[in-house]
């Protein structure tokens, strides 16, 4: 048993011996296993060419006619190779390489039951045995008929010592979570979902093992999963196969529809009856399912058994990727019942506060059977609906509504806004229409332009000036402008204006908008006693028009102004003929007043804009010209945009109406970037995927370090944003489901091969995109299951963007996408929900994926995301603060730099305490601590399976005291335990200290604030010295105060830790083997955390 999974073993198969990929002692031994998808895609696919992705097998078509001996036959036409990873060059690399993702499995036969594992097993395939010294050996694994050993071949050892009997298995682990993966040399090009791991005897050794799919190791690790939790009654899932909740429930579906009562019915009456109960299903799919059961069986027939009706039902609508996370979650059931379905949902899904009746009511919502329904279990087909509701939804619900302070300045929000609004076609040729008003007033739209001419009988025009044969009449549009101005959002719409009108005309235009807007126009004069604009707020429902305007102080009721005219700026440029001079135009009194807090301006300089520009004035910029600056000066653009609106429009060359990438001007603060909502795209797609947010108001508030007065940011940061913590976004693509061919493909059939890429987009730091395998043939529910992380240094601006696409394209590959910030995350596994070209969400068509988020520093979402995890083996690393050349100033940020090392080292600590528990129990980074210590409470067992340590409260802290004597494994998980509690409890009790320190630094300096300059005068500094020395103030005062919230975040952090620890406890039964009265005082501690944490909160109010 254990000396068979770790002695050495014989020689490879025939061949192996002369593989130059050997080591020179040949195969060596057997040991803990590892993972990865074998060789690399890529090379696997140069040798199994023809084979196909999913949990299929080779040949669908040489197939036995039976299901089982299908599944056995596949398993055994596996490759059985003999070779060691040695060589980097074959794994599979980054980019966006074509690699093709292969399977053992026949290609209609899906896993949708233990038996299915059991079977494939019983067959055998081959396994990757993953060793400490670096070495990788292939060797032939199989499941004894009697399931009482597992062995492997070839080996050196008696075939009765080559084995692992089931009885000695303590645990089965996927992915790369035991010591020799963490070890090994070779790991990083082992894929994390193709691995797993079996502990095994008294002192947890560990066979690590890796197959050539994620579908192949999650038959083994569901298969072995399910003998041990058996292991007293193996046999009972063959003789009870068709009594599971299931079969009874399509049972009772059938003889419902059965009216004869003969036990059969018509064919074409049993595909409506699949249809009904799934509709994605295509027809044809279904018959040719119907065939090949009664094929199998030798008959030829239009009408179906209830036995092939409950065949085809389950072979169909079984997805293996959820039957595998049922069969996890529910401990080997196959089905979940209440307490399962709550645990799912708070260590996975990142729900809180869940209740037993909450989960009983998801299951009676959710679960087909009325015998599920009654008894509180949610088998496969009501959990896969319950995945695939809007309760699983990517998108966090609570960004559904308006989640945001929208009490800021208005300068402080990114706004929705549409360039050439009145265009629903190309900016140079294409008609005015209406309807661009009405779509984009409904997408949220907050700022819409107008362009008005001079039209017949007095009545002003919109129009596109290079296609004068269709216009609308001025009134009509702020007509429809007046109906749909508040239907998506009751927040202050902007109309940019402008006016080529003569002033006669101009007055109509100042009446109308008068007589159709009513009180809505806001026209109150800004005040020059406040430094900033009014906030989306106080404007709620209010019209604020943006234009030129008169001088206030003069009573003349007309005048000259500077022409703003972004169509002459097309015209000219694409003239020979190039005329700079700056147009003047005429204004009439009246058109003037009805602007206040939006007055055009012409942009100069910054130096200049932050002396002499008041707050209501505000700039627009070409792209161009936006861009130059963002490049030129990044820093002042920030810093320009905290006060005052600018305005983005795209270049005037863009006659195509594409679009500009909007990321570019957000990461510089720019609250109105203009897009042609007309024209569809990638451009798009982050514009309507970002505005989502907040309840699609039209408003997204900036990050803080966007808007604090004194703060430093550059939107060109290639690294770590200062006194913001970086997280790892962790994101597994599984399947995907119902993908339709591309619309523009052609001269091909209905087949496609899809892929999926990721894109992150944000600051340049976060900017990146990774891409899946291609899944050949494959439309219905391609399986992926591929992991990827990211670092996101900037979460608030950043964003996520899922493309499928298909790798075997003639004219088009796009099949389609979903934009999500990532604020807007839900952790856990989830349904993306993929929409067309032109943004339209695609029925049923979706990406099943599973999303966490680690390192999170804040967010008042700790049970989502505040879970700790180490980036990698790093150095240390210090925020420094940066010397400012001025004496009195940097002694004062001297004295922070003690407390900045206290801060970072308690939280680092803490993190990496906690994440060597997570390494303990063999769960991943990701994994909750509520897992983590269901994981260790299996382990702290006696050899009565009672447990071994007891929960007991030492001031209010959950520590685990031993009940006698135990194991030196115990003893080193306790260990571990202690030492997370240790670290959480000395940031608790001195977070506070420290972060005063940093705080009264923090004021020490911004007392300094106001005199910078006139300081930096008196000691000589000017010029680029003074700026470097503005700047670096910036930077200190910036992290100071993230250090300072990342500590306070990492408290809370800690507190909340501690409660659901002690829950967690509570729940495994730990506190049962203390004294009757262990659990009365656990609870009062728990009350005591939660006084504390709330009396804390209420402290820094």
């Amino acid at each position: 048993m254990a000396e068979g999974a770790a002695g050495r073993e014989g020689p490879p198969p025939p061949g192996g011996e002369d593989d130059p990929r050997l080591g020179p002692d040949g195969a060596s031994g057997d040991g803990p296993s590892g993972d990865g998808d074998g060789e690399g895609a890529a090379a696997l696919g140069a040798r199994w060419k023809g084979r196909r992705s999913g949990v299929v097998s080779p040949a669908a078509a040489a197939a036995p006619a039976d299901g089982e001996a299908g599944l056995v036959e596949a398993a055994r036409a596996t490759p059985r190779r003999s070779s060691i990873i040695k060589d980097p060059s074959n794994q599979k690399c980054g980019g966006r390489k074509k690699t093709v993702s292969f399977s053992s499995m026949p290609s209609e036969k899906k896993i949708s039951s233990a038996s299915d594992c059991i079977s494939f097993m019983q067959a055998g395939c081959e396994l990757k045995k993953v060793r400490p010294n670096s070495r990788i050996y292939n060797r032939f694994f199989t499941l004894d008929t009697d399931l009482q050993a597992l062995r492997w071949e070839p080996s050196k050892k008696d075939p009765e010592k080559a084995k692992l009997d089931i009885s000695a298995i303590k645990e089965i682990r996927l992915g790369k979570n035991t010591e020799t993966f963490r070890n090994n040399g070779l790991a990083d090009q082992i894929c994390e979902d193709s691995a797993f791991s079996i502990l095994h005897g008294e002192n947890y050794e560990s066979l690590d093992l890796v197959a050539n799919s994620a579908d192949v190791a999650n038959i083994w690790v569901s298969g072995l999963r399910y003998l041990v939790s058996r292991s007293k009654q193996p046999l009972d899932f063959v003789e009870g196969n068709q009594n599971t909740p299931r079969f009874m429930w399509l049972k009772t579906v059938f003889e419902a529809a059965d009216i004869d009562g003969n036990g059969i019915m018509l064919e074409d009456t049993s595909v409506e009856l699949i249809k009904q109960l799934n509709p994605t299903l295509k027809e044809s799919k279904i018959r040719l399912k119907f065939k090949e059961i009664q094929k199998s069986k030798e008959k030829l027939t239009t009408r179906v058994t209830e036995e092939e009706f409950c065949e085809a039902f389950c072979e169909l609508c079984t997805r293996p990727e959820v039957y595998f996370l049922l069969v996890q979650i529910s401990k080997n059931k196959e089905y979940l019942d209440a307490n399962d379905l709550m645990l799912f949902l708070e260590a996975e899904q990142g729900v809180g506060q869940i209740t037993e009746d909450m989960c009983l009511d998801i299951i009676r919502r959710y679960e087909l059977s009325e015998e599920g329904c009654q008894k509180g279990f949610l088998a496969i087909d009501g959990f896969t609906r319950y995945l695939l509701s809007p309760e699983c939804d990517i998108f966090d619900p609570e960004q559904k509504n308006v989640a945001q302070d929208m009490t800021q300045p208005l300068s402080h929000y990114y706004i929705n806004a549409s360039h050439n609004t009145y265009l629903i076609e190309d900016q140079y040729r294409g008609p005015a229409d209406i309807n661009g008003y009405v779509r984009a007033l409904k997408m949220g739209c907050r700022s819409i332009e107008l362009d008005v001419t001079d039209g017949p009988d007095n009545e002003p025009i919109l129009c596109n000036r290079n296609n004068m044969t269709t216009h609308l009449s001025f009134r009509s549009v702020i007509e429809v402008i007046n109906k749909f101005a508040f239907v998506a959002s009751e927040y202050p719409l902007i109309l940019c204006l402008g006016t080529h009108c003569s002033l006669t005309q101009q007055k109509v235009m100042a009446q109308q908008m008068k007589k159709v807007f009513g009180n809505k126009l806001y026209t109150d004069a800004p005040l020059p006693s406040e430094s900033y604009l009014p906030s989306p707020e106080k404007l709620k429902r209010m019209i604020i028009v943006k234009g030129k305007k008169l001088p206030s102080g003069s009573d003349v009721l007309e005048g000259e102004v500077t022409d703003e005219d972004e169509e002459r700026e097309m015209s000219r440029r694409m003239s020979v003929d190039c005329n700079d001079e700056q147009k003047q135009i005429w204004l009439c009194r009246e058109l003037s007043d009805l602007v206040s807090i939006c007055k055009s301006v012409q942009y100069r300089d910054f130096e200049l804009s932050m002396k002499s520009q008041n707050y209501w004035e505000m700039c627009s910029f070409s792209e161009a010209e936006a861009s130059r600056i963002a490049n030129e000066y990044p820093e002042d653009f920030v810093n320009y945009n905290k006060k005052f609106l600018s305005r983005i429009y795209p270049s005037a060359m863009r006659i195509d109406s594409s679009n500009l990438n909007p990321q570019d001007f957000w990461n510089c603060g720019c609250q109105i970037v203009a897009m042609n909502f007309q024209t569809p795209g990638p451009m798009m797609d982050l514009h309507t995927g970002w505005f989502l947010q907040n309840g699609g108001c039209g408003y997204v508030l900036r990050p803080s370090v966007m808007r604090d007065e004194v703060s430093y940011f550059s939107a060109n940061t290639k690294g770590i944003v200062p006194g913001v913590s970086p997280l790892a976004l962790h994101i597994k693509i599984i399947s995907g489901q119902n993908f339709p061919k591309p619309k523009g493909a052609c001269a091909k059939g209905d087949v496609i091969d899809p892929y999926v890429c990721i894109e992150i987009h944000g600051i340049p730091a976060d900017c990146s995109e990774q891409r899946t395998k291609t899944v050949q043939q494959n439309s219905d529910n391609p399986i992926f299951d591929e992991t990827f992380e990211f670092q996101v240094n900037l979460p608030e601006l950043a964003m996520i963007r899922f493309v499928v696409l298909d790798d075997d394209y003639i004219g088009d590959e796009f099949i389609g996408q979903y934009t999500i910030p990532f604020e807007c995350l839900q952790p856990g596994y989830r349904h993306v929900p993929l929409r067309s070209f032109v943004g339209d969400i695609m029925e049923h068509v979706t990406l099943f994926v599973h999303i966490a988020i680690t390192n999170r520093s804040g967010g008042g979402k700790a049970q989502k995301r505040s879970l700790s995890v180490r980036m990698g083996k790093k150095v240390r690393e210090y925020t420094m603060l940066r010397n400012i050349g001025l004496k009195t100033i940097d002694d004062i940020f001297k004295i922070a730099v003690h407390p900045l090392r206290e801060a970072i080292d308690m939280r680092e600590n803490m993190q990496n305490a906690i994440v060597s528990v997570k390494e303990l129990c063999g769960l991943p980074p990701i994994a909750s601590l509520k897992q983590c210590l269901l994981t260790l409470s299996s382990r702290l067992l006696t050899s009565d399976n009672s447990p071994s340590v007891s929960l007991v409260m030492k001031d209010n802290f959950p520590y685990l005291e031993p009940l006698g004597t135990i194991p030196d494994v115990q003893k080193k998980m306790l260990a571990a335990y202690d030492l997370m509690i240790q670290e959480s409890r000395f940031v608790i009790e001195m977070a506070d200290t420290v972060q005063e320190k940093i705080v009264q630094c923090q004021k020490a300096g911004m007392e300094f604030h106001e005199e910078l300059h006139n300081l930096g005068a008196k000691e000589g500094l000017k010029g680029r010295k003074l700026n470097k020395a503005t700047e670096s103030f910036a930077w200190n005062i910036t992290v100071l105060k993230g250090q300072g919230d990342l500590l306070k975040n990492a408290k809370n952090e800690a507190l909340e830790n501690m409660k659901q620890i002690q829950l967690a406890c509570l729940s495994c039964g730990l506190s049962k083997a203390a004294s009757s009265g262990a659990e009365t005082r656990s609870k009062r501690s728990l009350e005591a955390i939660e006084e504390k944490e709330s009396g804390e909160d209420n402290g820094k109010l």
